[in-house]
């Protein structure tokens, strides 16, 4: 059983990004899964951690990617 904790992130980027943002987020550590998607929201993130921490630092660096504009972490249990 894993003990890592995971983590989904949904991302509202600047029109016509999202596929540069996908590529930059894929060489985050923790970046498991990177997707654009259709709706309120243009690209969803899987982000696997040791622990919080961990967790924490890859959501940081996810955040200051230009053309980012919001985003909305989901800590799954």
């Amino acid at each position: 059983m894993s003990s890592q904790v995971v983590a989904y992130v949904l991302l509202v980027t600047e029109v016509g990004k999202e596929y540069e943002i996908i590529q930059e987020l894929k060489k985050i550590k923790g970046v498991t899964e990177a997707k654009a998607v259709y709706g309120e929201f243009d690209i969803i993130t899987r982000i696997e951690g040791m622990d919080l921490k961990s967790l924490d630092e890859s959501v940081t660096k996810l955040r200051r990617i230009s053309s980012v504009i919001r985003t909305v972490t989901l800590i799954s249990s």
